[in-house]
């Protein structure tokens, strides 16, 4: 078993977890989706509780986006629940889940790179105030509330009048954090938020992460960086080919064996017999299969 803590990591999440470790949000069990005679998901199971961040990591094409799409409302799972507050549902639409306080920030983040600050802060839920059908926008009101809510996160402009596409990415990707817990999401859903960024800019999103954790929401984190995941992350799920292949509370993984499975250990660790009869490959620095859990595939040999 790997170490499991790191300095980097202690740094941005705290030995103890903030959530009471209550009802789940949000939970998959047995969940799947099919396109047709493709098998993008199968039988995964995830709960998100509240004031938790549960990082769910894969390669590409490991089913995160399908994932994603089910909780969101965006794509109806095939097979398995999807409950809410224990309740089963079955979303139509993404607005639906929205309703329900399930929020996603994507990658593009749905701003507007030339609109300032505050009007991406309230896009498409604009304030107004005068009689209709005169009404017109409360600027004053949405810069105000604008300000409050990014300062409530830890988040100080200087001028929200700036377009929003002068900010970093980091300081966007807070943006519409703040935004999405402003419009009350209980369940915040970051796809690969430092995907793009550098390592300054990352700490500034992993930090406003922790901070929307420490106000009680419960959030998803896909991420395909184990290092990231390890820093804020609570529960770890990974998943390979559409199945789910590790599901471990902090304090059951650590950060190395966390990454291992990232790069594909298992099939390495499967493997090491073969690899050992290629030249230049070193399988003593390769894990066993047995180290990496029991749901390494069998060897060639055993399969046979």
């Amino acid at each position: 078993m790997a170490d499991k803590g790191t300095g980097t990591a202690d740094a941005v999440r705290p030995e103890t977890p903030p959530g009471d470790g209550g009802a789940a949000l949000v939970e998959l069990r047995g969940a799947g989706k099919s396109y047709g005679n493709v098998r993008a998901l199968h039988d995964v199971s995830l709960a998100v509780r509240p004031g938790r961040v549960t990082c769910v990591l894969g390669d590409n094409g490991a089913g995160k986006s399908t994932l994603i799409k089910i909780i969101s409302g965006l794509h109806q799972h095939s097979e398995g629940e999807l409950l809410v507050d224990g309740t089963a549902v079955r979303f139509s639409t993404p607005r639906e889940a929205l309703a329900r306080g399930i929020a996603t920030v994507y990658q593009d983040l749905a701003t507007v790179p030339l609109m300032p600050v505050w009007r991406n802060f309230f896009l498409g839920s604009e304030m107004t105030r005068g009689p209709w059908p005169v009404r017109r926008l409360d600027i004053a009101r949405m810069k105000r509330t604008a300000d409050d809510e990014l300062r409530n996160m830890g988040i100080v402009l200087d001028d929200l009048d700036r377009p929003i596409g002068t900010l970093s990415g980091g300081q966007r990707q807070s943006v519409a954090i703040a935004r999405a817990v402003h419009f009350g999401a209980r369940v915040l859903i970051l796809d690969e938020p430092t995907a793009a960024l550098g390592v300054k800019q990352s700490g500034v999103v992993l930090k406003y992460m922790a901070a929307a954790r420490d106000r009680g929401l419960g959030v998803i984190f896909i991420t395909h960086n184990p290092h990231h995941a390890y820093m804020v992350g609570d529960h770890f799920s990974v998943l390979r080919l559409g199945t789910l292949e590790l599901s471990a509370d902090r304090g059951e993984i650590g950060l190395e064996e966390l990454t291992d499975h990232m790069a594909g250990g298992v099939e390495l660790a499967a493997l090491k017999h073969e690899l050992a009869q290629v030249r230049g490959v070193d399988v003593q620095r390769l894990p066993e299969a047995e180290d990496l859990g029991s749901s390494a595939p069998a060897s060639p040999e055993e399969a046979s």
